[in-house]
């Protein structure tokens, strides 16, 4: 029963994501079938650091970073997008989110471990290696016990917090894998799923104008001269 309703959760529609294009030098982000953008080289980004405190969790500190945007077509209207969740991140952690984010736009798509332009993906592959997939913790697990009899000499090596964690994993891994399948098919479908004047600036030999040079050139067409 709980793998049905956790396959029908996963299977909903998921959010768009932000979307950063090097190609027009312009972020996206869709709410409610609305989009919002802003141009690279002239976004507003704002990050700080805070303090939750509860009577169960006693005090977490974390950090936001979130970058200003307006609606297409009413730059008038505008909101603060955050960058991902910003519980249990500390400030450090966003720089160096906005630090990547940076490095990326300005001399990517690789770049070395200086934030350089490089013409190898060899760094960037190593970033994301780092990535645990749900559908690996088991992996991880057996190779910190193997870690742990080879350090022990086959002596008193696996605990029971080892045995649990085990388990555990394996009991999980169909609904981690519904979990990492569903990801991947909702990776897929999201370049289609944006509006048309979004799509067309994916393509290799799309358009390279800005949103925001469009609504200018709209805007000098309706305002009297």
């Amino acid at each position: 029963m709980l793998l049905v309703l956790f396959v029908w959760e996963t299977l909903r529609p998921l959010p768009l994501p932000i979307l950063f294009n090097r190609r027009s030098r312009e972020v996206y982000f869709e709410r409610d079938g609305i989009l919002y953008h802003t141009p690279w080289d002239e976004i507003r980004a704002i990050a700080g650091e805070f303090m939750l405190v509860g009577p169960q969790m006693g005090g977490m500190r974390c950090a936001s970073l979130e970058v200003l945007m307006h609606r297409y077509g009413q730059p008038q209207e505008q909101v603060l997008v955050s960058l991902g969740l910003p519980m249990g991140k500390t400030l450090a952690l966003q720089k160096s989110l906005w630090e990547y984010l940076r490095a990326y736009m300005n001399n990517g798509p690789w770049f070395d471990k200086h934030g350089e332009h490089s013409e190898s993906d060899a760094y960037v592959k190593s970033l994301l290696s780092v990535r645990m997939k749900r559908t690996d913790w088991h992996k991880y697990t057996l190779e910190k016990i193997r870690k742990d009899k080879a350090e022990n000499h086959g002596k008193n090596y696996l605990s029971g917090l080892d045995v649990v964690m085990l388990i555990g994993e394996l009991f999980l891994y169909p609904m981690n894998w519904v979990h990492e399948f569903t990801n991947r098919v909702a990776r897929r479908r999201s370049r289609k799923s944006w509006p048309e004047l979004v799509q067309e600036r994916l393509r290799p030999d799309g358009p390279t104008s800005r949103l925001i040079d469009l609504e200018r050139e709209q805007r000098g067409m309706v305002e009297p001269a």
